[in-house]
């Protein structure tokens, strides 16, 4: 199964693919995508939606996963974030790919054993788990890849308790 996992933003957006065998997990893709800074809100949102077209015609996922918002953030970067997921959302489910979406500290928590982790422990149990140890992962990306981690390990007990038709 092919995993898609997003950490989105208006100005880079991290992405991971992850395949799973059984309980062993491989890393196949994981980057960002950059919009550039003088671009407005909308074109931004625009590129960000080219760029995951363009993953997702290389490399289809059997699902997407996403982090649910922070709710700390001020208003405006949390309105921002939420246009940026929004454009994410509406390509994926234009595709008919299954949305997941799982709270920062589940992520952290899945990956690490600890709900409240720093980004650089986050990072260093990804590379771990992936077996990744020299990759140069941007922070955007290494989050992602936690996210579909995440997914990963909980994918199978979110299904018996939540089953969704299948596609």
């Amino acid at each position: 199964m092919l995993i898609l996992g997003l950490d989105p933003g208006s100005l880079h957006t991290g992405y991971g693919l992850v395949e799973r065998h059984g309980s062993s997990l491989l890393p196949v893709e994981a980057g960002r995508f950059s919009c550039p800074q003088a671009l407005a809100l909308p074109e931004r949102l625009a590129h960000l939606a080219g760029r995951l077209q363009e993953l997702l015609a290389r490399r289809p996922p059997d699902l997407a996963v996403l982090e649910t918002p922070f709710h700390g953030m001020n208003a405006h970067s949390l309105i921002v974030l939420a246009q940026a997921r929004g454009a994410l959302l509406a390509v994926l489910a234009g595709r008919g790919i299954e949305i997941r979406e799982y709270s920062p500290a589940e992520v952290k928590s899945a990956v690490t054993g600890n709900g409240r982790a720093g980004k650089d422990q986050v990072a260093r149990m990804v590379r771990l788990l992936l077996a990744a140890r020299g990759e140069g992962w941007a922070s955007d990306a290494t989050d992602a890849l936690a996210v579909a981690i995440c997914c990963a390990q909980r994918l199978r007990l979110d299904r018996l308790a939540d089953p969704k038709p299948e596609r």
